[in-house]
C-alpha cells in the first residue's frame, strides 16, 4: 500500500509520479492520496507564483487531468473523492503567502471555487 498527504500536488512530473507508485506496488497493490485539486484553472499570475507554489496550490492540476494521470499510470478502479471545498485561506489574512495568492485571483473567482481537496484510490 502507498499512502500520501499533500505532496503529489507539488511535483511537476505527476505522470512520472504516479507511474513509479504504481511499479513498486504488487499486483494488488493498493494506493490511497490526499491531494489538492483544481475545480477550475487559476490565473496564470496565480499559478505561475512561488506564493501559490509555496500554497501548494501553483503545481495542481484539474480533476479531470488528474484521473487522466492515474490512468496513464496504470492504476485500475481509480475513485476519486471530493473532500471539500472550504477555503484554506481565510480571506481577511495577514499571511503574505495567501494575500498574493487572494490577491491574485480575478473579481469573479473565489478560492474555494478553484482549489479542493481530494482523496484518490487506485490498484495495481
Amino acid at each position: 500500500m502507498i499512502i500520501s498527504n499533500c505532496v503529489i500536488n507539488l511535483s511537476a512530473d505527476k505522470l512520472r509520479t504516479y507511474q513509479e507508485a504504481y511499479r513498486v506496488l504488487k499486483p494488488g497493490g493498493r494506493l490511497a492520496i490526499s491531494d489538492i485539486a483544481l475545480n477550475q484553472e487559476l490565473p496564470d499570475k496565480v499559478r505561475k507564483s512561488v506564493e501559490a507554489y509555496v500554497g501548494c496550490v501553483g503545481e495542481a492540476v484539474l480533476m479531470d487531468e488528474y484521473k487522466r494521470i492515474v490512468e496513464a499510470a496504470g492504476f485500475k478502479k481509480i475513485k476519486i473523492t471530493n473532500k471539500n471545498t472550504s477555503s484554506c485561506i481565510a480571506p481577511n489574512t495577514k499571511d503574505p503567502i495567501g494575500r498574493t495568492i487572494l490577491d491574485g485571483l480575478e473579481d469573479h473567482m473565489t478560492l474555494e471555487k478553484c482549489v479542493t481537496s481530494i482523496y484518490v484510490e487506485g490498484y495495481k
